[in-house]
């Protein structure tokens, strides 16, 4: 379990006089909306992959096994090495897919770089919004 210590240099004031600005709460916003991305891409995965048409099509032996053995616990339905590492394929390629991003961010700035970040995301919804 995480601690932490806080110390503080006599009388207990505050050295910090910064203030709460709107940057500083949009900034804050941000970083928690990547961690709600970030659990939702989980979400999302952990669904497909237990989905019976993905099964059947990637991974028939998981879903033989699934349907055949009636005694098998929630916990171990999908034991299988291989359906484990195709799911964590997934996490290792944003590891290493953020190495290349700080490379990109280095060469070109913050600013445009997560601008085309986040056009290249919603690119292929653009054409589905346009039909409604």
């Amino acid at each position: 379990m995480a601690g932490g210590v806080v110390m503080t240099k006599g009388g207990g004031q505050s050295q910090y006089s910064g203030k709460m600005t709107p940057f500083v709460v949009l900034s804050c916003m941000v970083a928690a909306m990547g961690g709600v991305i970030f659990g939702y891409d989980i979400g999302i995965s952990g669904g497909v992959t237990s989905m019976e048409p993905f099964l059947k099509k990637f991974f028939p032996e998981v879903y033989t096994k699934m349907k055949h053995d009636t005694k098998i616990s929630n916990y171990c339905k999908f034991d299988s090495q291989l359906l484990t590492s195709f799911t964590s394929s997934l996490y290792v390629a944003g590891l290493v897919a953020s190495f290349f991003a700080s490379s990109v961010t280095r060469a070109f700035d913050r600013k445009p770089s997560i601008l085309a970040g986040g056009e290249q995301h919603s690119s292929p919804v653009q054409p589905l919004a346009a039909q409604h």
